[in-house]
Formats: structure tokens, C-alpha cells, sequence
């Protein structure tokens, strides 16, 4: 049934999406940057599901990037891999329900303890916030842009790798489709041959646009506390350009939106 939720898929979710967001929180997160002040050198952490995705992020005491960088090329980062035996298996490790099997050594394990664990913690704690964490204004603007974030990342994971995903992408032309917020923000979603992209640095209108008229509208409608159709009828969620795209977007991020809620 297309109502189904696929392990594997839901394994690229967690990979790309969702630990794919750490170098944002960071950005985002004091309380995640200051996990990060200790890191004498560069860290290349590689987190791989057997017969699933795999994922590699660099930490720096600045901060942390997706892939391995010019340090890391040059021989001169540590080396941490996360294995899993499975696409299930990673699901489980990023549900908190099982332990991968680290590779790294001492030093390594050093890493995942001082600061994987912990910045993880504070990941799931931003995706999943407490109404006493909402309370805090500075704490909700990071939670929604967190969420924005990962919601766009799974958005095209669903697209290109879920069944029901896929079939509403073969029906998107190409074009960009931004997700914007207000005047301040937007994320670029780019459609080509019925695959889908992040853009992160969009230039250029696009083909069609999702407009949510505030930060507060983005974080309730992607959380579900709030209906689309009812934020579209009282006009804080607005769609534009070439509505086909839009809707086929609109279509894919309700699918995402189970895994990410899984």
C-alpha cells in the first residue's frame, strides 16, 4: 500500500534529513557549538547503513560540514565510522532504540561521547520541543528553521527514493520551487528529469513558490499544528507561478512529513 512507510526510504530520511541537519543546528544552536570548542582537530564522521544510505559529516571547533574536507583530504582529520547492518538498523539508532557499532578507536570513541552523543541529544530535542522549550522565543525561531531545514532535505529524499514520492515527482516539470518565509527566507527545491535537489544557494526567481507569511505559520503548518488548507483559506500560506509544482511539492512534504513522524 502507498501508505506504507518503507524502512529503506525512512533510512535516507534519517541520513540526509534529519542527522543531515547537524551542521544547521550548529549554526543555529549555541548550546551545539559549544559542543564542539574541545576538537583540537578535524573529525570525519561516517555513518553507514549496509544495503542503505551512508552519510559523512566534517567537525571543526567552527563547525560542522557535509562531506570531508581539504583537512580531512589531506590525512590529517580523525576517521570515526558509524556502522549499521541495516537500513533498519540506522532507523533504530536514530529512534534511540539500538546502538550502531563504532569503528575509530579510543579517540574516536572519545568523539562520539563527548560530542556525537550529546549534539544528537540536542538535535531531536529541537525537532521534538517541549511546549516549555516553545516558550522561549529565541528556542522556537531555532526549532522552526531546524525543521524547515530538515523538512526541505526530506522532501527531496521522498521524492527521488519513496514509491508514492516518486510518482508525484513524475508528474513535476522542471523548474525551481521555493518554500519562502515572509520576506526573510527561502529554500529552493529544483526539479530536472523528475529528480529532485536541494539548492543552497538559490538565485533567480523561481518557476513557483509555497509562501508561508511568517515564521510561526512555517513551524505549525510543518509540525501539524496547523492545517494547510485552513492557513491557505485565511491567506498565511499562499502558493504562486506554475501551481502544478507547488502541489506535486505540496503533495511529497505531506509524505515526508510521515516518516518524519514515524
Amino acid at each position: 500500500m502507498l501508505t506504507d512507510l518503507d524502512p529503506r526510504v525512512s533510512a535516507h530520511v534519517n541520513a540526509h534529513a534529519v542527522l543531515g541537519a547537524i551542521p544547521a543546528l550548529v549554526d543555529l544552536a549555541p548550546d551545539a557549538q559549544a559542543l564542539l570548542a574541545g576538537l583540537r582537530a578535524p573529525v570525519v564522521l561516517r555513518v553507514v547503513a549496509r544495503g542503505g544510505p551512508s552519510l559523512t559529516l566534517t567537525f571543526r571547533s567552527g563547525g560542522v560540514a557535509p562531506g570531508p574536507d581539504a583537512a580531512a583530504q589531506a590525512r590529517r582529520a580523525r576517521r570515526v565510522t558509524l556502522l549499521t547492518v541495516s537500513p533498519e538498523h540506522l532507523n533504530g539508532v536514530v529512534a534511540g532504540t539500538a546502538q550502531p557499532v563504532p569503528v575509530g578507536g579510543p579517540a574516536g570513541l572519545g568523539f562520539l561521547t563527548r560530542v556525537f552523543v550529546p549534539m544528537s541529544a540536542l538535535l531531536a530535542r529541537y525537532l521534538r520541543p517541549t511546549p516549555d522549550d516553545l516558550a522561549d522565543p529565541a528556542f522556537a525561531r531555532a526549532s522552526t528553521l531546524l525543521t524547515l531545514t530538515v523538512a526541505v532535505a526530506a522532501i527531496a529524499v521522498v521524492g527521488n527514493e519513496d514509491r508514492s514520492g516518486r510518482y508525484s515527482a513524475a508528474h513535476m516539470a522542471d523548474g525551481a520551487v521555493d518554500l519562502e518565509v515572509g520576506d526573510e527566507l527561502r529554500y529552493r527545491l529544483v526539479a530536472r528529469d523528475h529528480h529532485l535537489v536541494v539548492d543552497p544557494s538559490p538565485t533567480g526567481p523561481p518557476r513557483a513558490a509555497l509562501r508561508f507569511a511568517d515564521l510561526g505559520v512555517a513551524g505549525d503548518v510543518l509540525t501539524g499544528r496547523s492545517s494547510a488548507m485552513a492557513c491557505i483559506c485565511d491567506g498565511s500560506l499562499a502558493m504562486r507561478g506554475y501551481i502544478p509544482l507547488v502541489d506535486n511539492v505540496s503533495r511529497i512534504l505531506d509524505r515526508a512529513g510521515h516518516y518524519l513522524g514515524e
